[in-house]
């Protein structure tokens, strides 16, 4: 009777499933802020009911990514500049301290894990893959808070990590940043692999600012085409 009480949570549910695509879309810029999102045409283009797709803009509204306008329905939220800021300032304080850590409890294994990472998304800017190396991207980040023992500021990034991703897709598209964030990161893994914790900690906070500043210029940017 225990065992068919059991609830298998080895695969992902249908809910799962669509709410991964949904908020993929939005991150990688498939939808972009101010798309309105119809649920019919949602339930046609991911073959799902619209109660899963309810279900799923609800979540997404709670990760900040998806908001209601009165008489129009859920858009894709449109990136607030003040927000943003905040944003990276929490990602500056918290990587940081978490390149610190790592550097400083940095083994040989963490080490050429850390490599192997930054080639894959070596290799996937030069190839163009943005959607690789948003994934790569996170696990670097990921080894790089484990490896620091510093799990509770890995769990508050992820709570951000739906518009966090949304971001990265817009200044790593940016031209010229491939090269940029390649010399950027490199340096804050070989600061990890010589265990310099102070060198660390300033190549992670000066990685964040730099990009900071892209997303920033970019957000007026497109506000200045907007109101034009």
């Amino acid at each position: 009777m225990t065992e068919l009480m059991r609830v298998d949570r080895s695969a992902p549910t249908l809910r799962e499933l669509t709410l991964e695509k949904l908020r993929e879309a939005i991150s990688t810029g498939f939808y972009r802020p101010g798309d309105r999102l119809v649920e019919r045409t949602l339930c046609e283009q991911l073959g799902v009911s619209r109660t899963v797709v309810r279900e799923v803009l609800r979540h997404l509204e709670t990760e900040g990514l998806v908001e209601t306008i009165a008489h129009q329905g859920p858009i894709v939220a449109r990136l607030d500049p003040e927000q943003v800021q905040e944003i990276y300032e929490i990602r500056a304080l918290l990587e940081s301290q978490a390149a610190r850590a790592c550097a400083e409890l940095a083994t040989p294994g963490l080490v050429k894990q850390l490599r192997d990472i930054r080639k894959e998304i070596e290799d996937a800017f030069e190839k163009k893959d943005f959607k690789r190396v948003l994934a790569y991207t996170e696990l670097f980040y990921e080894a790089m808070f484990a490896g620091g023992h510093k799990m509770m500021m890995h769990q508050v990034v992820k709570s951000l990590n739906a518009r966090i991703n949304q971001l990265r897709a817009m200044t790593i598209a940016s031209p010229g940043r491939s090269v940029d964030s390649n010399r950027e990161m490199n340096k804050l893994l070989a600061a990890i692999g010589k265990k310099d914790g102070d060198a660390a900690a300033a190549a992670s906070y000066e990685h964040v600012r730099l990009t900071a500043a892209i997303a920033m210029a970019t957000l007026a940017e497109k506000a200045a085409e907007t109101s034009s």
